[in-house]
């Protein structure tokens, strides 16, 4: 991880550096440089989600991209992946989203795709952090005469959702099916309920009218109250919640229960497998998954790889492994037989499909994993030293893992784009893993807050 990349792109808060105008232009120009083809006119696609900021970082990455004498391609609001489908879709040299997925609104970011649609690796990201930095890079402009051009993708839209529709089995029907769609007032808002509908499916959108000031603002996949009460209420079949940017899905059964990301996980796995379609008998998630997600793909013959945290550590793995399904507990979910990215929209068609094929309400699917309680904690905190360089937090973490035991585990780690110190346990008890966690996190806020 380098000064400016994440684990998930460039983030902060707008306005403030790193995402800044001035950095922006930057940014688009290094992009632009290192993606650019000698002989070929070079073009780059941009989309963005609902965020007021998203104009101001659009036109400043624009006019750094146009500045190297490579075209710009805006798809308007959408969907994260959707820029990624849409980038390989043209033929374009790479993509480039504006947005800070589930962050509230004030916050933005930079996720870039290479031409196929895929997250760029750490020595790819190293080397494009180089160029923004460069002076070079900044001067390199002046020799250009011949600037780019800014072109509008005007079927956008259009071509994303006929992309996912076309993914599904041709039989593929969601006719019968009520479902309520949170839209996180974010870049799913339009997309989601569209292709929901074309599918057959009887839609309800919640959360659909964004302000530029409302995205993830007590809604979509990190706030599912609304969801799973309205869900009841409307006795639909399963409720769906994106985040902001629409790389994640919650969903929530016919009762009104969330399901996770690593449940989700688990009934695509057995289904695959059951279809022989699972290659290798693989499954790849983080190491904050659930240990139950463990026990599932166990008492199902499926090995099960953890990386670090990030979906791009997970979609790293799945190409080395051969595996065809991945994902991560938030809602991240990988399906690399017929995508290149982590796909709120498309993990919802897949699990309604298992949902169909089954001829099962969802909450009987999720009967196949068991959810140990899991609490997790964030705190802020003005530096980000090695945890194992603290004695007094060093030696907390291991009184609890001693005291756990074989039913439990503890993972301390820092954000990879904010400023604050995440701490997971499980246990065998909500009581007794809230204890630990709120032990560890009084510790944490103690010496690093």
């Amino acid at each position: 991880m380098g000064k400016l990349f994440g684990t998930d792109g460039i983030r902060g808060v707008a306005n403030q550096y790193p995402m800044t105008p001035e950095m922006a232009l930057n940014i688009g120009r290094a992009v632009a440089v290192f993606f650019k083809r000698n002989g070929i006119r070079s073009k780059i696609v941009i989309g963005k989600d609902t965020r007021i900021s998203g104009d101001m970082l659009e036109n400043a990455l624009v006019s750094g991209i146009c500045s190297t004498g490579v075209d710009a391609y805006l798809a308007g609001i959408l969907p994260t992946p959707a820029v990624a489908v849409l980038t390989a879709m043209i033929g374009a040299d790479a993509g480039i989203v504006i947005s800070a997925s589930h962050n509230p609104f004030y916050d933005n970011g930079i996720k870039i795709f290479n031409s196929d649609g895929y997250k760029l690796s750490d020595r790819t990201e190293t080397e494009i952090e180089q160029l923004i930095l460069s002076d070079k890079t900044v001067a390199s402009g002046k020799h250009v005469r011949e600037t780019g051009r800014v072109f509008k993708i005007e079927d956008a839209a259009n071509r994303y959702e006929n992309f996912l529709i076309d993914a599904m089995p041709p039989s593929c029907s969601f006719k019968g099916l009520n479902i309520i769609v949170d839209c996180a007032n974010g870049a799913t808002y339009q997309v989601a309920p569209a292709v929901l509908k074309k599918l057959g499916a009887e839609v309800e959108t919640l959360f659909a009218n964004p302000d530029g000031k409302n995205i993830n603002e007590n809604c979509g996949s990190q706030h599912p109250e609304v969801l799973m009460k309205t869900l009841v209420d409307r006795r639909a079949h399963i409720g769906l919640a994106f985040d902001g940017d629409g790389d994640r899905l919650i969903a929530v059964d016919e009762n009104g229960a969330v399901i996770i990301g690593d449940q989700i996980l688990a009934i695509c796995a057995k289904y695959l497998k059951q279809k022989g379609l699972l290659k290798n008998d693989l499954v790849i998630s983080t190491v904050m998954s659930n240990l139950g997600l463990g026990l599932a793909l166990a008492n199902m013959a499926i090995i099960h790889k953890m990386t670090d945290v990030g979906d791009r550590h997970v979609m790293e793995e799945m190409v080395a492994s051969e595996a065809v399904l991945g994902g991560e507990d938030s809602g991240h979910t990988i399906f690399l037989d017929r995508h290149t990215t982590g796909d709120g929209l498309f993990t919802a068609l897949r699990l309604i499909e298992v949902m169909h094929a089954e001829s099962k309400p969802l909450s009987e699917l999720c009967k196949i994993m068991a959810v140990f309680p899991q609490v997790l904690k964030n705190v802020n905190v003005q530096r980000k030293p090695d945890i194992g360089s603290i004695p007094e937090i060093k030696n907390a973490i291991k009184t609890v893992e001693e005291r756990l035991g074989s039913k439990g585990r503890v993972l301390v780690r820092y954000s990879g784009t904010q400023p604050k110190c995440r701490i997971m346990v499980e246990g065998p008890t909500l009581e007794e893993t809230e204890q630990y966690c709120n032990q560890l996190a009084d510790i944490i806020k103690d010496k690093l807050g």
